[in-house]
């Protein structure tokens, strides 16, 4: 089954400007709805276009040079640097946080494993926070249970990567307090919140270092990117240089530490520019999606949704719907196969990081809370190019469900 990550297309859009396929009725009926595929269209086509015609199809030229200062003139961030992935910008958000190896660095449990892959790369070991109800975020709480008890112990991590997952940002008034009173780095990973805020900050702009990812799964999609944000720009300039396989200035190769091939392409950082500015258009799209999924489903018997904090405001990034087993005798299970059935694709809510076999070792403070959100969950799709008959069989297929399923 291919993956909605794995594809790069132009889908039916509901915005002016996009790329338009030409299907039958009848051809529609059966054609496959992935659950977040990327949303192309002509502006994405002269950007790369324009690189073609220059000939930068490097990672350099003016594409990556526009793309960091518009994101940063969108977002208010001082500085960015245009990465190859998200994942390549959490490493080095890790190592400029001078994480070492025997190093613990904690990190959101309720996340995709990419979260704490970069810790294990600098050969350090994560500790994972359980996440809240309210906004199945790190909890703040655990967080500052967690510190303390490190610091009684003398062990306090080299830094603490912070999730906001579903496009949703976390409480960062209280992570941020919590951490400063320990002198602990926070990174943020807000690699499904491009465009988020909280109390009116765009997410990315929390901690010390921001992560986006412009995967082909996202809000917002370079094929494959990711960026690294932050107030200090020497730190940027930094992570540009060590993601150039830190050269040295000279005529000639010279390196005098460990570098990375981590640069995003001239070409992709085009498709960017061209997804930013749809942004807006976008988050709104996704909002239109949820409320639409809220009022089709929410009277089926169990049923909820994210909760939203009035203090913030998601993109929406994916639309997630939860059964209580307590109230419904449906599960995630039954509703995955009806969607599938239809050639629909949908997933589980993100399995916790310390359930990994991976992770089978690592210390988690808490656990319950994510653990029962994976039980309970089901990511349905979101894609801004769904068209009202598309969301309408996603409810259909899912309300089949409750009515084979539900006693």
């Amino acid at each position: 089954m291919k993956s909605d990550s794995h594809m790069l297309l132009a889908e039916t859009a509901p915005e002016a400007g996009s790329v338009m396929t030409k299907e039958t009725p009848q051809r529609r009926a059966r054609r496959r709805i992935y659950l977040s595929p990327p949303h192309v269209g002509d502006a994405e086509r002269r950007f790369v276009a324009e690189a073609f015609e220059g000939n930068w199809i490097a990672p350099v030229g003016p594409n990556l040079d526009a793309f960091e200062s518009e994101m940063c003139a969108a977002s208010g961030s001082k500085a960015a640097v245009c990465l190859s992935s998200g994942t390549a910008a959490l490493h080095l958000a890790v190592r400029l946080s001078g994480v070492r190896p025997g190093d613990e660095v904690f990190c959101s449990t309720f996340t995709f494993a990419a979260s704490a892959g970069p810790i294990l790369y600098e050969g350090a070991r994560p500790v994972f926070i359980d996440s809240e109800h309210l906004t199945w975020n790190m909890d703040p709480g655990l967080l500052a249970e967690a510190l303390a008890r490190k610091a009684g112990q003398g062990r306090l991590p080299r830094a603490i990567i912070v999730t906001d997952i579903y496009g949703q940002c976390a409480r960062w008034d209280e992570i941020l307090g919590t951490a400063a009173g320990y002198g602990v780095p926070v990174i943020e990973d807000a690699a499904e919140a491009v465009g988020a805020s909280y109390r009116g900050k765009w997410a990315g702009l929390f901690g010390h270092i921001g992560v986006y990812s412009f995967n082909g799964n996202k809000i917002m999609t370079t094929s494959g990117g990711g960026m690294l944000l932050s107030s200090d720009r020497a730190l940027v300039e930094r992570a540009k240089k060590l993601s150039t396989q830190a050269r040295d200035p000279a005529p000639h190769y010279e390196h005098s530490e460990l570098g990375f091939n981590y640069r995003m392409s001239n070409v992709l950082a085009g498709i960017g520019r061209a997804q930013l500015e749809a942004l807006p258009r976008r988050i709104n799209r996704r909002r239109e999606i949820f409320e639409h999924y809220r009022k089709a489903l929410g009277d089926l018997k169990g049923v909820g949704f994210m909760p939203m904090m009035p203090e913030g405001r998601s993109n929406y990034w994916l639309t997630c719907m939860t059964i209580d087993p307590s109230r419904s005798s449906v599960r995630p299970a039954h509703v995955l196969a009806a969607l599938a059935a239809d050639d629909i694709e949908a997933r589980p809510l993100w399995k916790p990081l310390h359930k990994q076999p991976l992770y089978a070792d690592a210390e988690c403070f808490g656990g319950g809370v994510s653990e029962e959100l994976f039980a309970r969950g089901v990511c349905l799709p979101s894609g801004t190019a769904m068209t009202e008959e598309d969301i309408g069989r996603v409810v259909a297929a899912a309300r089949s469900a409750f009515h084979e399923w539900q006693v």
